[in-house]
């Protein structure tokens, strides 16, 4: 089981910008996909963002591409997410979430995913 912090979240304007820090505990965290997700009050859980174990695959749902940006950094066991222009939609928790893989590949759905931090709230307002 992979332990997972995040941080960097907090109340911004729109057009704000605001990066995310997703920390790990386990050691073989190049063995896990990493998502990012958000939860706006009375919403599902949606990925914005997911990286395969290598960082060398990406994926966004078409609603996110352009304004967000995931990365990682294996050897600090950290994953990013760099969020630019922001909305007041975009207001919500934000979790990471790991998953076991075995191909360089990254799961869609939360419930894909095992392993979850406890969120950070961000705040974007208008």
């Amino acid at each position: 089981q992979v332990q997972l912090l995040e941080s960097g979240g907090g109340l911004v304007q729109a057009g704000g910008f605001l990066r995310l820090s997703c920390a790990a505990s386990e050691r073989t965290f190049s063995d896990y996909a990493v998502g990012w997700f958000r939860q706006a009050p009375g919403k599902e859980r949606d990925i914005v963002a997911g990286v395969s174990r290598t960082g060398m695959n990406t994926y966004y749902p078409d609603s996110m591409k352009g304004r967000f940006t995931i990365s990682r950094d294996n050897a600090k066991n950290t994953v990013y997410l760099q969020m630019n222009n922001l909305k007041p939609e975009d207001t919500a928790v934000y979790y990471c979430a790991a998953a076991l893989m075995v191909a360089d590949t990254i799961p869609r759905t939360r419930y894909d995913y095992d392993d979850w931090g406890q969120g950070t709230q961000v705040t974007v307002s208008g």
